[in-house]
């Protein structure tokens, strides 16, 4: 497998089209289906269905397109490094987060940004995940940093890690000194969630219909410092990632399963925008490693 196997195959996923896709990539038509076609046999798995003149990606194609545009990704990253200085980048980056991201994680990467480019500039908004996503369609942000969204339209995704939610409960909750919980022993139970329209509240609704658990929904706000409050204060619990509960909160964190509900972070970036840009490389090239780093610690369980 070559590098341009990756880079015809991205971009048919793109183009769901053969002949958009050779101009693009400057071959013909015939030579980006023969490559394909060994990528294909490589794989040993058909990565499109080819119905008449449409071309539609397979379930493998989807799978392994997330890995095929990591992987150029790091590549481009590794190339634009050898091809420019830290003093180079002045210009800005306008970047969309979550409140759960912008507790942490996103300071430590903007911190690091602006060490290595000091003539740079960053413009962080927080905002909600379906805010994030039109602001990145319409272009005034570069990317975002959310949860992969129900319908990414004209939105690539690319997944940085899968991260399991908690229960978070007051020290004298009945469950505080649990490590673990069922999801079914939710039932009954008084939380205070994210209202409907964020996805992360669907899923825990689903996740909640799969085990036959009907909580009582006391209360739905929409940014988690209020829910956390509410939490320290009350009998009332929350499922919430583990890293929006600060270790000075006072609060339990409490690891659930059966199912265990989990997010998958990453970055949102517009179908067909340079994503070459070096300040938008830069940055995301610090996401994806601190990302890294955290993937790789343990998830937080009960304190």
């Amino acid at each position: 497998m070559e590098l341009r196997h990756l880079r015809y195959f991205v971009t048919l996923a793109e183009c769901l089209n053969f002949t958009r896709a050779a101009e693009r990539v400057h071959v013909t038509q015939s030579t980006l289906s023969h490559q394909i076609r060994q990528l294909e046999e490589e794989l040993d798995q058909p990565l499109f269905e080819r119905v008449g003149k449409r071309v539609m990606l397979t379930d493998g194609g989807e799978r392994f397109l997330e890995y095929a545009i990591q992987a150029l990704g790091a590549v481009d990253m590794g190339i634009g490094a050898l091809k420019e200085s830290s003093a180079d980048l002045a210009g800005e980056v306008r970047v969309g987060a979550t409140h759960t991201f912008n507790l942490g994680f996103i300071p430590e990467c903007v911190a690091t940004f602006l060490t290595r480019h000091p003539t740079a500039r960053v413009i962080v908004e927080e905002l909600s995940a379906d805010d994030i996503s039109a602001k990145v369609k319409s272009g005034e942000l570069d990317l975002g940093i959310a949860y992969r969204p129900a319908t990414p339209d004209d939105l690539w995704f690319e997944p940085l890690y899968n991260e399991e939610m908690v229960l978070v409960v007051a020290e004298d909750h009945p469950l505080a000194q649990r490590k673990r919980v069922r999801l079914v022993e939710l039932h009954r139970q008084q939380l205070v969630l994210l209202p409907r329209e964020f996805a992360t509240r669907v899923m825990l609704d689903e996740c909640f219909r799969a085990c036959g658990a009907e909580p009582q929904v006391v209360a739905e706000m929409n940014t988690i410092a209020p829910m956390l409050g509410l939490v320290a204060r009350t009998q009332i619990g929350s499922v919430v990632a583990a890293n929006a509960v600060t270790p000075q909160s006072g609060l339990r964190r409490i690891l659930l399963e059966s199912p265990t509900p989990i997010r998958t972070p990453g970055i949102l970036w517009k179908r067909g925008k340079n994503q070459q840009a070096s300040e938008m490389r830069s940055f995301s090239s610090i996401v994806r490693k601190l990302a890294l780093s955290r993937s790789l610690k343990p998830q937080p369980g009960a304190r």
